[in-house]
Order: structure tokens, then sequence, then C-alpha cells
């Protein structure tokens, strides 16, 4: 046998761990056995859950794209059909965990308490950053990140904090080469899609993450487009083999199904926290809609590809599952009902908003008074004040 063909055999992939089917049945992998205990206790009144905060934020997420196609949002970035990833992850994290998103985490968002209406102020442009993460009740769900990539740095940098805040507690204070991980008590997991692993930071984050074992998370929902380039243009090998090659524990999930999101992101998470260094979740799944709003997939997806997906619908999935274990009709209709009832109210409390204060952009960009700021500011009133005045002002 040749050394190509070797390589060939020996890097045979398992299959994507899964517990839930294409038609919502309980059937697990092959794979799935080693996680299956982390489903112990979760019973039908969290999946009732998990399936409210994902209709909930479909919902929101559908309102969202009117609103946007109306006038009245910048741009919107859709997450629909993500959702099933999103809620497992999330409801695996612990309140202390800390969470850096890219850009379509909305039901993240929501599970760790960051308000719909919050979202739109960003895509409104009515903030100048996003929401308090300060604040407790936003749930340690740091900003959205429009910047590929960079989240997986910020992560990876808070991560080395919890460490190092561990050692100081522990009394530890060597960063010796090889050394292995201490037990935090907390972890961090960082969001990103199938096209910001092409970019280098998300990769020198790994290095980062597995040099000093950091509880650091990554989670890559891989969704198959990276806008119009396909998955198969960016990379011929899974993106969980990225992770290995690092060092870093890494499996393939089955992105559509909460359980095995949950099940692998609770495991993950939990090692994080012990002080088994960091872990990579590539999850596939896909997005129905455009990447953005201002993108039309029709210009480059077959019509086949995405009636394949629709029918692996992770919102679909939940709801058959909790048919099957004696859920009725009624719950189903009263979630529906609230859904779409909240999505109405996060339409007209987003309209009823008044502007912001055109001050408001100058805060919080250094933590002390500065003078290019103070430049700016200035600059403004000016501006602003010619309108009254009839001047004319220079740049």
């Amino acid at each position: 046998m040749s050394q190509t063909q070797k390589l060939a055999v020996d890097m045979v992939d398992p299959e994507p761990i899964r517990f839930l089917d294409a038609e919502g049945r309980y059937s697990p992998s092959s794979s799935a056995a080693d996680y299956a205990a982390e489903l112990d206790g979760v019973g039908i009144e969290e999946f009732q859950e998990w399936y409210r905060d994902m209709v909930e934020t479909r919902a929101f997420d559908t309102e969202a794209t009117h609103l946007q196609r109306q006038g009245q949002l910048a741009l919107w970035v859709p997450s629909i059909g993500q959702e099933g990833c999103q809620v497992g992850l999330a409801h695996a994290t612990e309140p202390q965990d800390h969470v850096f998103p890219a850009y379509r985490e909305h039901t993240v968002a929501k599970v760790r308490g960051v308000s719909f209406v919050e979202l739109l102020k960003l895509f409104r442009g009515f903030t100048h950053g996003g929401w308090d993460i300060t604040d407790p009740a936003n749930g340690n769900f740091h900003l959205y990140t429009l910047v590929l990539a960079a989240q997986a740095q910020h992560a990876s940098g808070y991560a080395l904090g919890q460490l190092l805040d561990a050692k100081l507690r522990a009394g530890a204070a060597a960063m010796d080469a090889g050394e292995q991980g201490i037990a935090t008590g907390e972890a961090t997991m960082a969001f990103y899609g199938d096209g910001t692993s092409s970019q280098g930071d998300a990769n020198e984050s790994m290095i980062f993450a597995a040099s000093y074992q950091t509880p650091a998370v990554f989670v890559v929902q891989n969704n198959g487009w990276a806008i119009s380039v396909p998955f198969e243009r960016q990379s011929r090998t899974p993106l969980y083999r990225r992770a290995l090659g690092f060092g870093i524990r890494a499996v393939q999930i089955d992105g559509n199904d909460p359980l095995a999101a949950y099940a692998v992101g609770r495991r993950f998470m939990r090692l994080a926290r012990e002080g088994a260094g960091p872990g990579y979740i590539e999850a596939l799944t896909y997005r129905i809609g455009a990447h953005t709003t201002s993108d039309d997939p029709t210009r480059y997806r077959e019509k086949s590809e995405l009636e394949e997906w629709r029918d692996r619908d992770p919102v679909a999935r939940m709801e058959a599952y909790l048919r099957e274990q004696g859920v009725d009709d009624a719950f189903f209709a009263e979630v529906a009902e609230v859904a779409d009832r909240e999505a109405k109210r996060v339409r007209d409390a987003i309209l009823q908003l008044p502007p912001p204060d055109a001050d408001s952009m100058f805060a919080n960009v250094y933590t002390e008074a500065h003078p290019r700021i103070e430049e700016q500011r200035a600059w403004l009133e000016r501006y602003e004040s010619s309108f009254e005045a009839g001047e004319e002002i220079s740049a």
C-alpha cells in the first residue's frame, strides 16, 4: 500500500455525533455513546424550554428581516436554521461562563439574557457598541463582532485571564512550556463560522489556547457557505481536524440536533473548567436564508440543496421529538402564540425608541478624557449648529 493510500485509510472520519435523526426520532449515532450520560437529568421541561427559545428566536428573526426591508434597520443577519446548535450549546454553559459571539448568535443571546431589543438597537444604529456586558442580566454575553475572527482572539485572551486568576488563587505562578492546565471553575465559549475558520486570527487563537491550556471552547457553526463561497472551496478536510492538529480535543456534531450540541458542549465546558484545556466543536448546520439582508443566496445556491436542509430543520426535529414524548397540541399552539406576540412587542419597542443622543458616540471610547475625542466632539457641535446659522463648516 502506498503512503497516499495509507493516509486516506487512516483519516476516515467518525459519524458526526447525533442523538435525534432528521425526523426527530431518538436514534443516537455510534459516535454519540460516549456523550449520552451528559443528557442524564435533562427532562421534558428542559426540552420544552429549548423549543420555546428556538421558536421565539425564529419569530423575532423573521420580524427583524421585515424591519430591515422596511428601512428600519441598516442591516440584519438572520440565523434561521441554526437555532438547534445554538440552543443546545447555550444551555450547556453555566452562569459564570463567558460567551464571545460572532453576529448571528441570536438564540445564544436570548438564553444568556440579552433582550431582543438590545440586539436590534445595534443593527438600527442606536448604540455605539451594544449592551452592557458588566450587567449580570446580560449573562456574560459579550458584544457582537463584525470583524471576522476577532472574537476568537478576544475569547482566548479572556480565557487566559481566567487561567491566570485561578493560578493566582492557587499560588501557582509558573507558566512553563508543556505545563498542564489548572481548574478555573469557569470557562469561555467562542462562536464563529466556517468562513472565519480561514482567517489567521482563528488559527492563532487555537495555538494560543493549546499552548497555555486555557479554558476555552471554540464552536464553529459550519453552515456550508462563507457568503457565496462554498465550504468545499475553503477546506478539503473537516474543520475539526485542524484543531486536532493544534493539540485540542475536537469533534464534529450534527449541528441541527440540540441534544448533541448540549451533550458535547456540556462535556467540553466542564473539562475546560476542570483544567483539561481547550475544546473545539464543529457543528454541521445550514443557514436557510441569506448571509445578511444585503445578500442574495439564489445567485449561488441550488434550490435542491436548500430543500434538503429544510428537511433537517432543528425546530421541526425538536417538535417531533417532543410530540413523541407526549407533549400535546396545546403546548405548541401556546408557544407559537407567545412567540408571535413577543416578536410584535419587540418591533413596537424598537420603533418607539427615541433617537440616541449624538454625544453618546464619544462615550466609552477611552476610559478617560482624550484630546482627540474632545476635538471630534467640538467639531460635531459646530457642524450641527451650522444648520441653524446657515454656515458652512469644513472638515
